[in-house]
């Protein structure tokens, strides 16, 4: 009845969900317009209908077989040898402003919120590899991606500020 990508779909789309919905309770300004009291928010939560017993076995079975550092560089030496070796693609998904005060060599800028209208500029053929300043914005760059079937997208968790601390030369333009 499922198929192995609509399952992954989900289970990316379901990821992306959740890490919005902890990134509003990261930022107090976004949340404060959904701050309501305990009995209010009690009286609008609405129950969720129960998922089929074989959608929850396939999104088991597919949560447990994500292998450790699933989608991810764990330092710079990896990221290094993956943009010489296999001419990764390096993108920076901060904000214009952010990039211009500070950016690793050789990356492009293509802001998260515009990640889905500059599909021309990350190629499906080579890898790609998003970071930011601490790791959540890459991430849920990656999750769009696969979401949108590109395969070849990891993230660099330890981002700008791990590269920084390596001793590595950062860009201002």
């Amino acid at each position: 009845m499922f198929n192995n990508q609509s399952v992954r779909t989900a289970m990316l789309a379901l990821a992306l969900g959740i890490c919005l919905w902890l990134g509003v309770g990261q930022n107090l300004t976004m949340a404060a317009p959904l701050a309501v009291t305990e009995s209010t928010f009690q009286d609008k939560v609405q129950t969720l209908p129960e998922a089929p017993l074989e959608l929850k076995s396939e999104v088991d079975h597919y949560l447990t077989s994500i292998p450790s550092g699933y989608y991810t560089i764990a330092n710079v030496k990896e990221l290094k040898s993956l943009m010489a070796d296999r001419q990764a693609l390096l993108v920076d998904v901060r904000e214009p402003s952010e990039y211009r005060s500070g950016h690793i060599p050789s990356a492009i800028n293509i802001p998260l919120r515009t990640l889905a209208q500059n599909l021309s500029k990350i190629p499906g053929d080579r890898p790609v590899i998003l970071y930011c300043s601490t790791g959540y914005r890459s991430s849920m760059g990656v999750m769009t991606l696969h979401l949108l079937n590109y395969d070849n997208v990891q993230s660099f968790p330890s981002s700008l500020s791990g590269w920084q601390k390596a001793g590595e030369a950062i860009v201002f333009r």
